[in-house]
């Protein structure tokens, strides 16, 4: 099977000097197309419309609809329920001196498209204003529930640019070590809790090593299974749907919150959501389920589908 899916998926780090061969000619085809003929993909190929299939390296088109799952942070945890979705989509480009992979964010830069998942319990589980002795700050509180404001959004964004993600193939299907690594932070969202209030940051990112197969966490925590799933092939090998994967992680840290509240009132409110969500977390106290399907497509195919 990893042959096949290797095949499918343009030649990216694939096991014979041909297809190093193939995917460098058509990368020189890509970027010598008139640009008054690029258009969108077309057919099977549609979702890849933001794959940076010109002036790049790029052989592979990724796209990734996780649409059942949690990531739980310390003692909070968030599910992901269609029809919301998280979607991860961009490139995968081969150096073809080297033959090294790396990825290639969308182009327009949604790589990790922003998704708010309602926080079970709202603010109502994260602050409860009597325990705000400050009269302002309560009253302030008081006022957010007053109006009724009391939901809470998490939005999952990418903590460092897209080339900081790491996207293993052959342990995507082997289950064998990290096949999507992924440097986020995640925005706590709610009026009362201003327009920075993040746990992880550019600076201190939570960083996913999932994997397909079983995690690794520390002694004393249960490990988590993942699964491959099951791939199949379409357009003589240059499409591949990954029907059932699942990415598992629970061996990650996760540091406190920060900027809740604004410049005024982070210095009390970042206390309480630590306290309330469970963070700063050590390994095997978190965890990230991604589940559903994963679409990988040869980039010369994405482009000849416009």
């Amino acid at each position: 099977m990893r042959s096949m899916c290797m095949r499918a998926i343009g030649g990216a780090r694939v096991s014979t000097r041909g297809a190093t061969v193939t995917a460098v000619a058509f990368v020189a085809l890509a970027m010598m197309a008139p640009a008054a003929f690029a258009g969108k993909p077309t057919g099977k190929y549609a979702p890849f419309s933001d794959c940076p299939v010109t002036g790049t390296n790029v052989v592979t088109c990724l796209y990734s609809e996780t649409t059942k799952g949690e990531v739980k942070l310390g003692k909070t945890a968030v599910p992901i329920v269609a029809p919301k979705k998280i979607i991860l989509q961009g490139g995968i480009a081969e150096n073809p001196e080297t033959g090294a992979s790396s990825f290639v964010g969308a182009v327009d830069g949604n790589t990790l498209v922003k998704t708010a998942l309602p926080v079970p319990g709202g603010l109502l589980d994260f602050i409860n204003c009597k325990e705000i002795k400050e009269p302002i700050e309560r009253i302030a509180c008081e006022l957010v529930f007053e109006n009724g404001v009391t939901g809470v959004n998490a939005t999952t964004e990418l903590a460092a640019p897209a080339s900081s993600i790491g996207i293993h193939e052959s342990k995507l299907i082997t289950g064998n070590g990290t096949a999507l690594s992924l440097p986020i932070k995640v925005k706590l969202e709610n009026p009362f809790l201003g327009g920075e209030c993040y746990i992880g940051s550019n600076a201190h990112p939570i960083v996913l090593n999932l994997t397909t197969g079983t995690t690794k966490p520390p002694a004393g925590f249960t490990p988590l299974v993942g699964s491959p799933g099951e791939f199949t092939f379409e357009d003589e090998s240059n499409y591949a749907i990954d029907h059932g994967v699942s990415l598992v992680e629970n061996d990650f840290s996760v540091p406190g919150a920060e900027g809740c509240g604004g410049f005024l009132f982070s210095w009390l409110l970042d206390p309480i959501i630590n306290g309330k969500v469970g963070v700063p977390a050590t390994p095997g106290n978190s965890t990230a389920k991604l589940n559903d399907p994963l679409q990988l497509a040869s980039a010369a195919s994405v482009k000849a589908s416009e």
